[in-house]
């Protein structure tokens, strides 16, 4: 499966397999990063905010909702992801990474980090 571990992440950084990365972002389940991650609403979290992730056909899409975990996922989200087969869980960015590492070596996974707030 996939060959990313997330190493870390503080306000604003987060690093992954040894490279600092200082912009929200999203991970592949393929291990590509696509940086510079925006969201339509800011700290809403939307289907649309994930639709390059959501084309890759991941089992799992784990969401950061940042270091104090204000970014906040739309209230249908989870259920129209499940529509698409695809699991959704959402935590703040320590939970997150916790959850993304453990299920990176038996999951298609993806996901996408809010940095900050």
């Amino acid at each position: 499966m996939m060959t990313v571990k997330i190493d870390s992440c503080s306000f604003g950084t987060i690093i992954i397999n040894g490279k600092k990365y200082t912009d929200d972002l999203i991970i592949l389940p393929d291990g590509e990063i696509l940086e510079l991650w925006w969201r339509k609403k800011g700290h809403q979290l939307t289907m649309y905010d994930l639709r390059d992730l959501i084309k890759t056909a991941p089992e799992v899409i784990v969401a950061g909702t940042g270091v104090f975990g204000r970014m906040k996922p739309d209230k249908d989200l989870e259920s129209e992801l499940a529509k698409l087969s695809i699991e959704f869980i959402a935590a703040s960015n320590e939970e997150a990474i916790n959850i993304f590492n453990d299920l990176a070596s038996e999951k298609r996974i993806g996901a996408g980090f809010h940095l900050t707030c």
